[in-house]
C-alpha cells in the first residue's frame, strides 16, 4: 500500500490518539540508534519498525483491499466510477480551500473555491468535473502540508498501520485533517463509514496500474515507496521549487 490513509481511507484514531502517539515516537527515535536490524538512514531512524509495518500493510492489502478493488474497477461501469470519484475530489477541493488561506496562497485558495463552488452547482453536486473542463487547476492540500510550509519539520518517517507512509508531522496533523474531512459532516455514523469506505476503495481501484508496475520494477519496494513519500512530498510543499540544500526530504 503506497499512500496514506488521507488519500485512502480518510480514516484515523481520535485526536488523543496521536499525542500518545507523539510522545511514544519521540521515545523511540530516542533509542533507535541502539536498534538492530537493517541499516538505518537520515530521515528513517525506525526502518526496522517502518518495514515491518510495511509488510503487515502489504499482506492486509493483497488479501483484502486489492481483490476488493478489482472487482469494484471489473464490476461497476466508468461513468459510475469517474462520477464517483469526481465527488470526493470536490469534497477534497472544500478542505484543500482551507489550507490554502492558512497557507496564505489566495490564488490557489480562489481556485479551489471556484471549483467546488462550479462542480456543485454546475456539475450536479461534483459528479461531473466542470471546473476542469473550464481549465481551474486542483491545488490539493492537508494539514500536514500547511504545517510544512510554516516550516515545521517533518519528524522521522513513519509507515503507520493500516495508514500508511507518512512522517510524524503529517501523522499528528492527521487528527486535524479528520475534523475537516467533509465527510464527518454527515449526519448518519453508518453512513460516514460507508462514505470513507467507498472512497478508499474509489481510490485503490485507480491506484491498480500504477502499484502493479511497481510490484513489477522495484527490487526494494519499500525503499522505493519511501523515497517516492518523501520526495513527493518535498517537491509538494515548495510547489515544485523545493531549494537545493541539505534539508531532509519531506520537508
Amino acid at each position: 500500500m503506497s499512500l496514506s490513509v488521507r488519500r485512502w481511507f480518510g480514516l484515523g484514531p481520535e485526536p488523543g490518539f496521536w499525542a500518545w502517539l507523539a510522545a511514544l515516537l519521540l521515545c523511540v527515535s530516542a533509542l533507535g540508534g541502539c536498534a538492530g536490524g537493517a541499516p538505518l538512514v537520515a530521515h528513517d531512524p525506525l526502518e526496522p519498525l517502518n518495514r515491518q509495518v510495511f509488510k503487515f500493510n502489504d499482506a492486509l492489502d493483497a488479501a483484502i483491499v486489492k481483490p476488493v478493488a478489482i472487482a469494484y474497477r471489473d464490476h461497476t461501469p466508468t461513468p459510475l466510477r469517474q462520477g464517483i470519484g469526481n465527488v470526493f475530489n470536490n469534497l477534497q477541493d472544500s478542505w484543500s480551500v482551507v489550507n490554502n488561506l492558512l497557507q496564505l496562497k489566495m490564488v490557489y485558495a480562489y481556485d479551489s473555491l471556484a471549483r467546488v463552488a462550479i462542480n456543485t452547482l454546475v456539475g450536479v453536486a461534483g459528479v461531473v468535473d466542470v471546473a476542469s473542463e473550464f481549465g481551474i487547476e486542483r491545488h490539493t492540500q492537508d494539514f500536514g502540508h500547511t504545517l510544512g510550509v510554516w516550516g515545521v519539520p517533518p519528524g522521522p518517517y513513519l509507515v503507520l498501520p493500516i495508514l500508511g507512509p507518512s512522517s510524524l508531522r503529517d501523522a499528528l496533523a492527521l487528527s486535524v485533517d479528520w475534523q475537516g474531512d467533509p465527510l464527518g459532516q454527515l449526519p448518519s455514523e453508518p453512513v460516514r463509514d460507508a462514505a470513507r469506505l467507498l472512497r478508499g476503495l474509489d481510490t485503490r481501484a485507480s491506484l491498480l496500474k500504477a502499484t502493479s508496475m511497481l510490484e513489477e520494477a522495484a527490487l526494494d519496494r519499500y525503499t522505493f515507496a519511501r523515497d517516492a513519500f518523501l520526495q513527493s512530498r518535498r517537491n509538494s510543499i515548495f510547489d515544485g521549487n523545493p531549494p537545493q540544500d541539505d534539508v531532509m526530504p519531506g520537508q
